[in-house]
């Protein structure tokens, strides 16, 4: 059975191509020389969630100050069901370092922010903010980041929104700062009594079940929670630091609770660091119970030993997983971009039982800015002039798309033949899905320098082949339905002067390579 409508895509690892439309391959009974693909739908993986990157208060101030054609055009191309329909978003609960600098007289800030050696308790100066939406006088996050996400959820409502604290409030830490990590004040109490409610913990916890509130009083829910953004960071930064056994505790005795009491449906998410640090099982620091309290396992992939993941995944086999950061890239070689991009991500961590990908952030400015702590030297997803609002489109986007567009939502990962054990390496590499209506849906990777030939086919509905050559460091995508194919292609990129910041540093590595040897 041959399905009605096919659409398939190339992107070059340069960019020489941009998700190409190709014709469509025509059928063979002979699979010639290239590497055999079998999609296989009789082995069904986990459920695929969505992907999409970061609205940090830098982002969205770019986003908002673009003149209003300019930003409908973006957000539309971005979202829209119709194009590229980014399905999932990560925003900061309170600041983070990636901000415009102009949303609070502070240089960061909560949503509860007292002098040190103050408590509230009752959290009665508890505000994300004052004045309207987008409005020039409002501040925190209604000042850029509410009226972008409102605006994205007016285009596409199904859009999931992950949200993360990179610190909580000064007053509720040891050190009495929102930078240089530090810890909550654990097991200290504040306000007048002895119960659970009274510690800093279930301060804490209600302080997440405030945010859920008010944000869902401007129309934005919160599809899950993480407790700390890389809880093993002291950055310069907001930060606070919180062990595997403290995040454990605190997730299962204080905020699973609160949730359920107000919040039943939004759900929270495990851990969101490295892997690095994750060098032996969980079970030995916390335990199944405690695990119970979390619908997934979110992580960041800025480190490896990559196969930690599995000290996570193999302990609560129940968790979806979740891949919650990592920057895009600026002056890497087209290999290292690549490889992490499309092989580390795309490839080796999606065969591994990932759900879900949130790149960092969705655009910064042509400089790497906005920013207010010095972390900069990256690129966003796309790059936006701060100058003019126009706007170009680079690797991670076209990475996004492929999964976006050309991937159902409500699809499961299925069975591909696959020929790179780690994503980076060796001959050609694999993803495919079934989308809800019988869809059929495939990325094939090439990690290598030149072109490489696959020849597909799909167990069950095809006899014959199809033969496609995907280019060096780059991907063919392929969508079969017998339903209607999204088939709109992203838009023009407009020049303007790249100005990246003289001091970017050549960190991030194809995996192999350098640092994550």
């Amino acid at each position: 059975m041959k399905f009605k409508n096919e659409f398939w895509t190339a992107t070059a690892g340069d960019l020489s191509k941009k998700r190409e439309v190709l014709t469509t391959p025509t059928f063979t009974n002979n699979p010639g020389d290239g590497f055999k693909i079998v999609i296989d739908p009789a082995i069904r993986k986990q459920s695929w969630i969505g992907a999409g990157a970061a609205i940090t208060d830098a982002t969205a101030s770019l986003i908002w100050k673009q003149s209003p054609a300019q930003r409908t055009a973006l957000l539309h191309e971005l979202f829209d069901p119709d194009e590229g329909n980014f399905s999932a978003i990560r925003i900061p609960i309170g600041s983070c370092d990636f901000g415009s600098g102009e949303t609070s007289k502070e240089e960061y800030y909560s949503y509860d922010d007292v002098p040190f050696g103050e408590h509230d308790s009752s959290l009665k100066h508890f505000s994300i903010g004052e004045g309207e939406p987008g409005s020039s006088t409002a501040t925190k996050d209604l000042k850029y980041i509410v009226p972008v996400v409102q605006e994205i959820l007016t285009i596409n409502p199904g859009v999931k929104i992950l949200a993360s604290p990179w610190s909580g409030p000064a007053w509720m830490k040891n050190t009495g700062s929102m930078k240089m990590g530090g810890h909550l004040r654990f097991g200290e109490f504040t306000g007048n009594g002895y119960a659970d409610k009274d510690r800093f913990e279930g301060v804490y916890a209600q302080y997440f079940v405030r945010y859920l509130e008010e944000y869902r009083k401007l129309g934005i829910p919160i599809y899950a929670l993480t407790i700390q953004n890389e809880p093993s960071n002291a950055a310069a930064w907001p930060a606070m630091i919180w062990n595997i056994k403290e995040l454990a505790h605190f997730g299962y005795k204080y905020l699973r609770p609160a949730l359920d009491k107000a919040f039943p449906d939004t759900k929270l998410y495990f851990w969101d660091g490295s892997l690095n640090v994750l060098n032996e099982p969980l079970n030995e620091v916390m335990t199944i119970e405690e695990a119970k309290a979390f619908d997934g396992f979110a992580f960041h992939t800025y480190d490896g030993p990559y196969t930690n993941l599995f000290n996570a995944s193999r302990f609560n086999p129940n968790w979806d997983l979740a891949m919650t950061e990592r920057r895009c890239m600026l002056e890497e070689a087209v290999d290292d971009a690549s490889h992490i991009m499309f092989g580390l991500i795309g490839n080796w961590l999606v065969r591994q039982g990932l759900s879900s990908i949130y790149l960092w952030n969705l655009a910064l400015d042509e400089r790497g800015l906005p920013n207010i702590a010095g972390s900069t030297g990256r690129r966003g997803v796309v790059t936006i002039d701060h100058t003019t609002g126009k706007v170009q489109r680079n690797l991670e986007y076209y990475m996004l798309r492929n999964f976006t567009q050309d991937v159902e939502e409500g699809s499961i990962v299925i069975g591909s033949s696959n020929y790179t054990q780690d994503g980076y390496s060796g001959g050609l590499g694999s993803v495919a899905f079934m989308g809800p209506t019988g869809s059929i849906s495939a990325h094939i990777y090439n990690p290598t320098d030149h072109p490489l030939t696959a020849t597909i086919k799909i167990n069950s509905f095809e006899n014959d082949w199809q033969t496609v050559a995907v280019p060096a460091y780059g991907t063919v995508t392929l969508h079969k339905s017998n339903h209607a194919i999204n088939e709109s292609s992203p838009r023009a990129d407009e020049k303007f002067k790249l100005n990246p910041r003289p001091a970017a540093l050549q960190d991030d590595w194809a995996p192999g390579k350098g640092i994550n040897k």
